[in-house]
C-alpha cells in the first residue's frame, strides 16, 4: 500500500467516524424526512385509482386455425391504437356527461395486451374511484359498437367489466416514507461531511502533522490557573497612579 492508498484510507476512516459520533443526528434526519414525506403524501397528494375492463377479440368460430390466429395478432395492435380515436373518446364523453377534454381523457387511459393472449385490457386512472370503472366500461362498450364496421371485423366480447376500486393505486405512502427517510439521511451526511472537509483549524497535535507536514515537539494543555489568573488581573489593575504637581 502506498502513501496515497494510506492517505486515502484514513480520510475514509475519519468519514465513517465523523458519520458514526453523528448517528444521533442522522436517525432524527431520517425520522424528520419520514415524517414530511409521509404528511406530504397523506394531505397534499390526490389518491388515483385504477379501473380494468378486459375484452377478447380473437375470431368467434368454434374452430380456430392459423390463418384465424395471424390476423387476430394484427388485430390486437390496431385495437390498441383505434380504442382511443377521438370519435370513440368523445362517444364516451357524451355518454358519461364528462367535462374532461379528449386529450384529458387520453392522458387517463392505457391500452395493454398481455403477452401471448389476444385480450386487450383498458386501464383507466382517476381521482374519483367509481368515474374511472365507468370511463373502463364505457370505453369498451363503444369500442364494441364502432370498431366492427371501422375495421370489418367480428364483434370483440368484454369478458371483464371493471369494477369501483377500493384502494388508491397511488401514491404509496411506505414507498414515499421509506424514500423520505432516506433523503433526510442523505441531507444530514452531506451537511456533515461539507462541514467537516470546510473545516481547516487546527485543533490537535495530529491536525498538526497531517496538515503542516511537522512533529509538534511539545503540547501545551488547556486548563483554569485559578487563584493565579486572578492575581495577574489584580496587578493589571492595582497599576499606580502619578499624582500631578501642585501648584
Amino acid at each position: 500500500m502506498n502513501q496515497t492508498d494510506l492517505e486515502n484510507e484514513i480520510d475514509l476512516m475519519e468519514i465513517f467516524w465523523l458519520l458514526y459520533q453523528n448517528l444521533m443526528k442522522i436517525i432524527a434526519g431520517f425520522i424528520i424526512g419520514a415524517l414530511l414525506a409521509l404528511a406530504y403524501t397523506q394531505f397534499l397528494v390526490t389518491p388515483l385509482y385504477q379501473a380494468s375492463a378486459k375484452m377478447y377479440i380473437v375470431s368467434g368460430k368454434s374452430a380456430v386455425n392459423i390463418s384465424d390466429l395471424q390476423i387476430s395478432s394484427q388485430l390486437k395492435s390496431d385495437y390498441k391504437v383505434l380504442l382511443t380515436s377521438r370519435e370513440i373518446l368523445e362517444s364516451v364523453k357524451d355518454k358519461l356527461d364528462l367535462k374532461d377534454t379528449v386529450r384529458q381523457l387520453t392522458s387517463k387511459i392505457s391500452i395493454t395486451n398481455p403477452a401471448d393472449t389476444r385480450i386487450i385490457v383498458a386501464t383507466v386512472t382517476d381521482k374519483d374511484p367509481k368515474q374511472a370503472a365507468e370511463i373502463a366500461n364505457m370505453l369498451l362498450a363503444q369500442a364494441k359498437q364502432f370498431l366492427p364496421d371501422i375495421m370489418k371485423s367480428e364483434e370483440p366480447k368484454v369478458y371483464e367489466k371493471a369494477i369501483v376500486p377500493e384502494t388508491p393505486s397511488s401514491p404509496s405512502k411506505v414507498k414515499n416514507t421509506a424514500v423520505g427517510g432516506l433523503i433526510g439521511i442523505v441531507l444530514v451526511c452531506a451537511v456533515l461531511i461539507i462541514k467537516h472537509l470546510m473545516n481547516d483549524k487546527i485543533v490537535s497535535q495530529d491536525d498538526v502533522k497531517k496538515y503542516l507536514n511537522i512533529q509538534p515537539l511539545a503540547v501545551i494543555p488547556e486548563g483554569n490557573l485559578g487563584s493565579f489568573n486572578k492575581k495577574i488581573k489584580i496587578r493589571k489593575n492595582s497599576r499606580p497612579v502619578k499624582k500631578g504637581k501642585r501648584k
